[in-house]
């Protein structure tokens, strides 16, 4: 086992998973780290945007107290928002840290207060990115001081040559995301009930073509089939949508309830982000982990998997709606060829694809500049 690292982490929420992908796999990441023997303190503001709206929704309290119930083993340290951009608040409160690790989702006044405390400690400071920013709004990410961090964690490849090339980074890596195996696993004995289920929000014009194709207009010519759409942010003209290819919404779903919607559904499907069939290719985003990690089969609409992160088969992926709606009705009507699928996802998934491989990696890249 690697050496005991004294680690701070910098969240906009792991709490709060409205409209926050971010937070399925640092919870995962963090308990792994914490198995590893690590010192991990997770520190976030007492109020954002992403707790603002999850409180506002029906099960939003249920929600927040489940977190606290399920992952009583990560260390949350909320802080005041006046306290972000205080060099002096900081400097006593990671005076003992070894590795400081900043969020893209967070404020440059933080990140510059941080950069402020680094000079005059010992640890070690890495930007971590799992959004598509650097790639879509570069102006913003010049604000986060990049060239004075330690280095860039980047989850996947494409994201690593922009920071690369773009910004001049070279000590950047690649941590891809993965899935929380102490949450998302099989439920064998679960009820089926619904053909298809997605977990996905609409996607403020990023992918609103995409659904339509891939998702609603499948549904329409299947209206025997039960079709479940969960997520957040949907416009009247996305619920309409819906409701007009038989779909039904289910709004917000937390993400620890997202194994038991796998459980009961037949099959699951992908629709990326347009972000990442174009400029930042090959990066699958949490959901295919999840999702496969369940054992539940996926269809996944087009996108390149430039590094081999699966094998074929482990998924069906398709180029468009005709292909998807065949491929959705040769998987409800052939069980056994959804259920070999499924187990060949899932072996791949816990063979490469688990939070406690990417704490490893993590480990691995810390000791390294701490050399």
């Amino acid at each position: 086992m690697p050496g005991s690292l004294r680690i701070a982490y910098f969240a906009h929420s792991l709490r709060s998973d409205w409209n926050n992908g971010n937070a399925h796999f640092l919870r995962g990441l963090m308990r792994a780290l914490g198995h590893l023997g690590h010192d991990v303190v997770v520190y976030e503001p007492c109020s954002e945007w992403s707790i603002q709206h999850l409180r506002e929704e029906p099960r939003g309290e249920e929600s927040l107290r489940c977190f606290a119930e399920t992952y009583p083993d990560i260390r949350i340290q909320t802080y005041r928002a006046a306290d972000a951009a205080s060099a002096e608040h900081w400097s006593l409160v990671l005076r003992d840290r070894d590795i400081v690790i900043l969020h893209e989702w967070n404020p440059p006044a933080l990140a510059a207060a941080l950069l402020q405390v680094r000079r005059g400690t010992g640890f070690r400071l890495l930007f971590h990115d799992t959004h598509h920013r650097a790639s879509s709004s570069p102006e913003q990410m010049q604000r986060m001081g990049l060239a004075d961090f330690d280095g860039v964690l980047c989850f996947g490849e494409s994201l690593r040559d922009i920071y690369q090339d773009r910004f001049g980074i070279q000590q950047a890596w690649v941590l891809h995301e993965a899935a929380d195996t102490t949450i998302f696993r099989p439920q064998p004995n679960g009820v089926k009930t619904a053909d298809v289920v997605w977990v996905g929000n609409w996607g403020d014009g990023e992918r609103s073509r995409e659904i339509r194709e891939f998702l609603l207009e499948p549904a329409a010519a299947m209206p025997n089939r039960n079709f479940v759409i969960y997520g957040v942010r949907y416009p009247e003209e996305g619920l309409s949508a819906l409701q007009e290819a038989g779909v039904r919404y289910g709004g917000y779903l937390p993400n620890l309830d997202a194994p038991d919607a796998y459980a009961g559904a037949r099959l699951t499907v992908h629709i990326p982000r347009q972000q990442y069939t174009a400029a930042m290719t090959g990066i699958p985003t949490i959901r295919v982990f999840e999702a496969l990690a369940c054992g539940v089969p996926l269809i996944s609409a087009p996108w390149r998997d430039t590094e081999n992160l699966f094998r074929e088969d482990d998924f069906v992926m398709v180029r468009s709606g005709a292909e998807m709606k065949a491929a959705m009705k040769r998987l409800l009507d052939d069980k056994s060829a959804a259920d070999r699928q499924a187990l060949r996802g899932l072996e791949t998934i816990l063979s490469r694809h688990t939070c406690r491989h990417r704490a490893e990696e993590l480990t691995s890249i810390c000791e390294e500049l701490l050399l």
